[in-house]
């Protein structure tokens, strides 16, 4: 049994919280990721072909283990969720949650998913259904056809729910019991103390874990920021006629990176959480609008048919490096997916565990994982059944606009069609730019804590480590997007998510197994 620490006053808590860095992180990260910075603006053809080998490379010869450690993953997490385990509380049994129940779904939900689902929820369907960059050239399905729309639903339902959102909760949880309960230090390194005991914690080896997760979050989010803006940039163009180009995505860099970075500098309480709840409200109008004026019972029945589809196919889709369904299908989307939501699974663990304390390990399921996944069915059913729907009907040509303007281009063109555009589009583009911020907010929050030494979960980093990282980041999303597009508008983002996965991988194997020891071969720490 345990309680919450002490307090000392806020003053002292600060002071010692800049005093103490974590030089041994913080300097070999941002080095890394400055450089990153600094080469793109020198040479961005040179940052642009590193990061075009790394992705090639890393997803070929690491697809297998991406696979594997998914499905793991997702059978852990539903074991841990409906066992016995459920029942321990995170701090021990007096302790009390600090966050509502709303408030901590929103920043859970709104911290992880960033720009990906209001980016494909209309736009990965499509691409399926369509065949449009050869994924349906080994399915054996006949593209723009009935079945292609139940694998195009069935596909995406699998890329955006339980699997990824399990990778997501099982880092937070072996982070937030790690700590909570067995009183290791708040950070990646100690989550593995369950494999190697304290001398993981010691020596090189904490300043060697950490710093990969913070280039792996690092580059994840420079990729979020990335696809983000260059869908907003696209939706500038298509509603308002504006071009889209570098000045556009510079001023939209600015934009985002700004509200991020001011809701990071207000603190978990005054910004990240206000920022998130805000945003949640305005995916929960979105998702009822749309179901309303949508196509209703198309959206039912391709969204269960879909589910269907996903687990008739559920070893062959969930094991496949690339082999069966090649590798327009499998690299460029299901392990793009998989190596950004492992880039960000261990720094946004340590965020799931700070908002977390007081909690069940069940409670904590619940709202990393259950509910976010059911969150994206709902969202992919709605926007991505909608799409089909018209695509098939001839209301819209998508598959032709995506075509002719990339991955992303297809959302705008879809939400034009809808009653209430006018009021809808600027609401989307206020939801992109949300997502992006509660997402990014929160993870610089966690980039800061990392680089700090001996942070509890309920202090503040340093204000400058925040603000360097923010704009490091931002200047390598930005120069990503204006200089290496490729053919899908978005390649250069695609590119950092897999160097991000890969810079972490094997440290998300390593959490995975001291899951396992943890709670199935290890004494319980109630």
């Amino acid at each position: 049994m345990s309680a919450e620490p002490e307090r000392n006053s806020n003053t002292e808590l600060q002071q010692n919280v800049d005093k103490n860095t974590r030089k041994g992180v913080f300097i070999p990260a941002f080095f890394i990721v400055g450089g990153g910075a600094l080469l793109g603006i020198v040479n961005n053809e040179l940052l642009a072909e590193i990061s075009k080998n790394g992705f090639h490379g890393s997803l070929q010869g690491l697809g297998w283990l991406y696979q594997i450690i998914s499905i793991v993953a997702l059978i852990l997490v539903g074991i841990v969720t409906f066992s016995k385990l459920g029942n321990i509380r995170l701090g021990g049994a007096d302790a009390k949650p600090k966050h509502p129940f709303r408030s901590w779904f929103a920043m859970a939900l709104t911290g992880g998913i960033a720009t990906g689902v209001i980016t494909y929820g209309v736009n990965e369907p499509i691409i399926y259904f369509g065949n449009i960059y050869g994924e349906m050239a080994k399915t054996g399905v006949e593209p723009g056809t009935n079945m292609a729309a139940i694998f195009a639903m069935g596909r995406s339902l699998y890329n955006w729910s339980f699997i990824p959102y399990a990778m997501y909760s099982l880092s937070g949880l072996v982070i937030a019991y790690v700590y909570f309960n067995r009183k290791q230090n708040l950070s990646v390194s100690g989550s593995l103390t369950p494999l190697f005991g304290k001398k993981i914690t010691k020596g090189i080896w904490p300043a060697i874990i950490d710093t990969l997760a913070v280039l792996a979050i690092a580059l994840g989010l420079a990729s979020s920021l990335g696809a983000g803006l260059a869908l907003i940039g696209s939706g500038i163009e298509a509603t308002y006629g504006i071009p889209q180009g570098p000045m556009v995505w510079l001023f939209v860099a600015f934009l985002i990176t700004g509200i991020f970075t001011l809701s990071a500098l207000k603190g978990l309480d005054k910004g990240i959480r206000r920022v998130a709840t805000l945003n949640a409200n305005v995916f929960y109008v979105l998702l009822v609008v749309l179901l309303i004026i949508g196509p209703t019972l198309y959206i039912l029945q391709s969204s269960t048919a879909g589910l269907g589809y996903w687990f008739q196919n559920f070893w062959e889709w969930g094991l496949d490096p690339g082999i069966i369904g090649g590798e327009a299908l499998v690299t460029w989307w299901t392990l793009y997916d998989w190596a950004i939501w492992i880039a960000y699974a261990p720094l946004m663990g340590i965020f799931l565990a700070v908002i977390s304390y007081g909690r069940t390990i069940r409670q904590f399921m619940l709202i990393n994982w259950i509910l976010p996944a059911f969150f994206s069915v709902l969202w992919f059913g709605i926007f991505g059944g909608t799409a089909l729907h018209w695509q098939q009907n001839g209301v819209v040509d998508l598959v032709s606009i995506i075509k002719e303007n990339g991955a992303v281009a297809g959302l705008w063109t879809f939400l034009a069609n809808m009653p209430l555009a006018a009021i809808i589009i600027p609401v989307v583009m206020i939801a992109l730019i949300l997502s992006f911020a509660t997402a990014a907010d929160s993870m610089v929050r966690a980039i800061a804590m990392l680089s700090t030494k001996k942070i509890r979960y309920d202090e503040e980093p340093a204000k400058w480590k925040m603000l360097i990282w923010a704009f490091s980041i931002a200047i390598i999303a930005y120069i990503m997007v204006a200089f290496a597009g490729g053919a899908q508008g978005v390649d250069g983002v695609k590119y950092l998510a897999a160097l991000g996965g890969s810079s972490v991988l094997f440290v998300f194997v390593l959490q995975v197994a001291s899951a396992i020891k943890m709670f199935f071969v290890d004494k319980i720490e109630e």
